[in-house]
This record gives C-alpha cells, structure tokens and sequence, in this order.
C-alpha cells in the first residue's frame, strides 16, 4: 500500500479561539471546498467536536458522481488540533491532522494528511491524474477562502 503525505501551512490573522471555532466546525466545510463537491453533512453535528463523533456527508468528488463519506474524529485536543479519519469513503486509508499554534499575533494552521488510493497500480494512477490535483485544489480554494476572508500572512 503506497501512503501518501500532504502537508499544507497557512498563517492567519485570527486568534486562536477564532481559528478553532472555525475550523473545528464541519460545518463550514462547504464554504472552504470548491463548489463542485458539493459537501453536505448528512448526520446531526453537535455545536462542538470530541474524539469519537462520527460525521456522515454526501459529496461529488469525483466525475460528478455522488458519494458518501463517514469521517470520524479520531482525537481532540481543543483548541490545538484535531484529527479526522476516513470510516466510509473513496480512499482505502484517510488521515488529516487540523493544528493550531499561536505565532505573533496570530495562528499558524497546519494541515498533516497521510492517504492510500484502493484499486492496487490502478489507484496509482489515478492519483497521479485526478486526485493529487483535486487535493491540491481543494486547499487553493481554502487559502483563497481564508485570504479574503481575515488575511494571511502568507
């Protein structure tokens, strides 16, 4: 199994209680995802997150074609970081790290994500032409959110 790392870093002009309030709500997941995925959650969504809660949502990642994806948050460490796994979904392993560091007079977000395509060399190559660049645009789209939204420092 060939596990991929992504690794993303973005200062914000927010204070960490605003970044965590932020980013730890799936709720504002569509608003940082780019318009064709079209994320819906799916399952009722306390107003904060812990370790164990399960988040059902339907989406169209890829070709157009909906999908549904079960994501649980494996661990929870407010308001430093928080990490999600894939339970239900397209990939065979999905693991993304969300941490938070005071610096200056803002917040580092770090974004830590180790992932496995299914479907052998098959997955692969998919990889290598749809979902790698899917990734990354997907973390275009939130950079581009955030910039607009509050600054960055970037």
């Amino acid at each position: 199994m060939k596990l991929y790392r992504l690794y993303r870093r973005q200062p914000l002009r927010l204070s960490l209680s605003e970044a965590w309030d932020f980013f730890s709500s799936p709720h504002h997941l569509n608003d940082i995802t780019p318009e064709f995925f079209n994320v819906r959650i799916t399952s009722d969504v306390p107003g904060r997150i812990y370790a164990g809660l399960l988040i059902a949502y339907r989406m169209k990642a890829v070709f157009g074609f909906p999908m549904t994806w079960l994501s649980e948050i494996s661990h929870c460490d407010e308001p430093n970081y928080f990490i999600y796994q894939q339970r239900i979904g397209p990939f065979k392993f999905w693991s993304h790290e969300v941490r938070l560091t005071e610096q200056g007079q803002g917040v580092v977000l770090e974004d830590i994500m180790f992932y496995a395509m299914p479907l052998g060399w098959l997955g692969v190559i998919l990889n290598q032409l749809l979902i790698a660049d899917r990734l990354d645009r997907i973390f275009a789209v939130r950079r581009d959110y955030i910039k607009a939204k509050w600054g960055s420092d970037d």
